[in-house]
């Protein structure tokens, strides 16, 4: 709708209801991400908290030098982008092959019933889905190492060791997640003009030929905006989880730069130090989303700007 000429007041009471719905949203970005912006200051200066956050020397890019000489740096920068990146390259066409699964469904009552136990595990807390993963991986009565001792195994002690914890975080993590994305895709599927699929039955197309030549190329957009979105939050693991599975057997494979910000920040109370690893991420994974945004505009001609 062409909205020129028409008064500011009878636009917004026109979209009143929009407005009231979109405002809780304004306000927690605003409040959470935009406010506390000029605390990137910190990053940049000796910080101590009774001279606040314009107070204290000017130490420059010390805190960042700093970090990236240090001997966490590879480790840190290794571990953040493999926990991130397993779930984006396995799980990532999870959600997309079950919503073309659960669309492809002819019982009603099965469909809603596969969904809303795909979906369950979204809303349930990060320190719930811990307890349960610790539980279940127990060494001495968890029903995993139960198993393995029924069947003649050796027990393991998964939580200890560094070698299982990536297979963990990322087989819990699509686990949890893969039904409530795959909503999105199943509306994007039911918008898909019932007319192609009439007009490749009519051609012969089977099943299969149907989804690779009709619906994929339909969800092309939505998948390259999710991908993107994606690839821009690639830095940023689930630092819940992490903080609760990981312990000090495990730091090699598990240890983050969020969980290492949280280390020196609020433990050690290194703030400008602490600041300045957390700009670092934030950087690089602006970087990310920025060039992969340009390769999806120059390949598909697709992008979120």
């Amino acid at each position: 709708m062409d909205n020129k000429g028409i008064p500011l007041g009878k636009l917004l009471r026109r979209d009143k209801a929009l407005i009231l719905m979109f405002l809780p949203i304004f306000l927690y970005y605003f409040i959470f991400c935009y406010l506390p912006m000029p605390g990137i200051l910190i990053a940049f200066k000796n910080y101590t908290p009774g001279q606040g956050i314009f107070g204290g020397d000017w130490v420059g890019f010390k805190w960042l030098l700093q970090f990236v000489n240090s001997r966490y740096f590879w480790r840190l920068l290794r571990n953040t982008f493999l926990l991130a990146f397993y779930p984006l390259v396995i799980g990532f066409g999870v959600p997309i092959l079950f919503a073309i699964c659960v669309v492809e469904l002819k019982n009603g009552l099965f469909k809603r019933f596969a969904q809303t136990v795909t979906y369950l595990p979204h809303f349930i807390s990060t320190v719930v889905i811990a307890g349960m993963i610790i539980n279940f991986l127990s060494p001495t009565d968890g029903i995993v190492n139960t198993l393995l001792a029924s069947l003649g195994m050796e027990r393991i002690n998964f939580m200890m060791a560094p070698e299982w914890f990536r297979t963990i975080f990322t087989a819990s993590g699509i686990w949890q997640s893969f039904g409530f994305s795959s909503i999105i895709y199943i509306a994007a599927i039911m918008g898909i003009d019932q007319e192609m699929y009439e007009s490749g039955r009519i051609d012969g197309v089977n099943k299969f030929q149907e989804v690779w030549h009709l619906t994929l190329p339909s969800l092309k957009p939505t998948i390259v905006i999710l991908l993107l979105l994606s690839i821009g939050s690639i830095m940023s693991v689930n630092f819940e989880k992490v903080y609760l599975l990981y312990n000090g057997a495990t730091y090699e494979t598990a240890d983050v730069i969020s969980t290492y910000v949280y280390r020196q920040g609020i433990e050690s109370q290194n703030f400008g130090f602490a600041t300045a690893v957390g700009l670092f991420n934030s950087v690089i994974s602006f970087a990310l989303v920025f060039f992969a945004n340009r390769l999806s505009r120059r390949v598909n001609d697709m992008s979120l700007w």
